[in-house]
């Protein structure tokens, strides 16, 4: 069964959030011939410039009916003309899924085919795109989502994580995992993942917390309440807590959990420790706890991570 798969472009569109997948559908072409027919279309086709200034030649948006649809990010505002025709377009389009990539989420919820989905887009885009759609339910922390028959993904790599979950769900995990393989990446990371806000990493907006950050990250194992941490900012508690949420988009409960996930799902996936003393150093306190983290936040047990990393 050939499913044709129509990836969109735009002028100023982010070069990785069309070669990944394409990528991705290749590779899995070749291990399951007749499964795919790749069609990269875009508004008046021709040579279409990249952000990167590179261009790809594509066919020009064609009125037919396609398996899947997958919209590229990027610099949708480049050309206001062709965002607005694909809108039109996929308006129109027949199509048994539709997925986007990136900021492509912005064209797909402006067609109306977000509206009272969950949905993600790249993290430095969440606000933005929250208040501008507020029928979609937005969740900044997920690689990709899945609801119905609408996809959406995090920022320009988790395309990656996107196409592989789109083979998986057409030829199953087999040749998913060999796809992965073949393209050298991590075994696909389930779309529960944490996009972990590069805001928390960065600390900040600013990198007002920056420092504040790093000490959090080497104390995993001691109490980190608000109150701890606001003296160590030199704040009082309450202005602590809605400075940080300002800088980094989550409170500080919640930035404490991430870099709590993180570090134990590293030294999970890295070393041979035993839960209970990862839980610990991590500041979970036992296996138990750390266990019902991981299932809520990564949607798999540390056990399965471990075995999947191996």
């Amino acid at each position: 069964m050939v499913r044709t798969v129509a990836l969109v472009i735009h002028p100023g569109f982010q070069l990785l959030d069309a070669a990944g997948p394409t990528a991705a559908f290749e590779l899995a072409e070749q291990y399951c011939p007749d499964s795919y027919d790749l069609a990269l279309l875009a508004p008046g086709g021709g040579a279409v410039q990249s952000s990167a200034g590179l261009a790809l030649s594509a066919r020009p948006l064609e009125e037919a009916a396609f398996d899947s649809v997958i919209v590229s990010g990027g610099e949708i505002v480049r050309s206001v003309a062709a965002a607005e025709e694909i809108v039109a377009w996929l308006r129109r389009t027949r199509a048994r899924r539709v997925a986007s990539v990136c900021t492509g989420s912005f064209l797909l919820a402006a067609a109306g085919l977000l509206d009272g989905r969950r949905a993600t887009t790249h993290w430095a885009h969440t606000d933005h795109f929250s208040r501008r759609y507020p029928k979609v339910k937005v969740d900044p922390d997920r690689i990709f989502i899945r609801d119905g028959d609408v996809w959406t993904s995090a920022g320009i790599s988790a395309g990656i994580d996107l196409a592989l979950a789109l083979i998986e769900d057409d030829l199953g995990p087999e040749i998913s995992r060999r796809t992965a393989h073949q393209l050298v990446v991590h075994q696909r990371r389930p779309g529960g993942q944490l996009q972990f806000s590069a805001l928390v990493e960065l600390g900040g907006r600013t990198g007002r917390f920056e420092q504040l950050i790093e000490w959090m990250r080497a104390h995993l194992s001691e109490s980190l309440t608000v109150e701890r941490l606001a003296d160590r900012a030199a704040m009082s508690p309450r202005h602590f807590a809605r400075a940080f949420v300002a800088e980094t988009g989550t409170t500080p409960a919640k930035a404490v959990e991430r870099l709590r996930l993180e570090t134990a799902r590293t030294a999970l996936e890295t070393g041979h420790a035993p839960l209970e003393r990862i839980a610990e150093a991590t500041g979970f306190g036992d296996a138990g706890r750390m266990r019902r983290a991981f299932v809520r936040s990564f949607g798999l047990p540390p056990q399965a991570l471990r075995r999947a990393a191996r």
